[in-house]
């Protein structure tokens, strides 16, 4: 099983990814584990900066299909809209869970003063996350559509008045029910 947490900067895929994994006793890949390395050493969206993505992403994706199929695998994102770089990186996903599928997709929300708190919260510098609140805004306003709207197994979830433990939890009674 793969669980995909796709939503807007801030708005809790990587605390709720944590407590998700805890409850389905699963793996967790946080996009920041991916990007990082591109971010400390390529300028964001170069050529080389993709590249590094792309290779780390690869030996991540071996990496889970290495894993036994009953560990599930959760992994956040943040990839909305159309571009030639957000529709491969999604192809791969979709690819990583038709080889250890099923995929379930969940689109994360909050509304904004909730998405501006957790957004300048101040641990997130050290994870290398945005903390830019006209971040939030922009997204609120013009945000484009998060990828995964068309698959079958989709949940969208406003976390607006949740904690990370109750999200996780209905994710996961969900996902159990669907997989059935």
């Amino acid at each position: 099983m793969i669980i995909v947490l796709n939503g807007y900067p801030g708005v809790g895929k990587l605390t709720i990814g944590q407590e998700l994994i805890s409850q389905i006793s699963g793996r967790l890949l946080d996009i920041h584990s991916v990007y990082n390395v591109a971010f400390a050493l390529a300028e964001f969206k170069s050529p080389e900066f993709i590249e590094a993505v792309e290779k780390i992403e690869s030996v991540a994706h071996d990496l889970i299909l290495k894993l036994p199929t009953e560990v599930p695998v959760v992994l956040t994102t943040v990839l909305a809209g159309s571009s030639d770089w957000g529709d491969a990186e999604w192809k791969r996903i979709v690819r990583l869970g038709d080889e250890r599928g099923p995929l379930f997709v969940v689109h994360i929300h909050c509304d904004l003063e909730e998405n501006i708190r957790r957004i300048e919260a101040a641990g997130r510098a050290a994870k290398r996350k945005p903390r830019d609140a006209e971040m939030a805004r922009r997204n609120h306003a013009h945000g484009k559509i998060l990828a995964g709207i068309d698959e079958a197994n989709l949940l969208q979830l406003d976390v607006t008045d949740m904690s990370p433990t109750e999200a996780a939890t209905k994710i996961a009674e969900w996902a159990q029910k669907s997989w059935r």
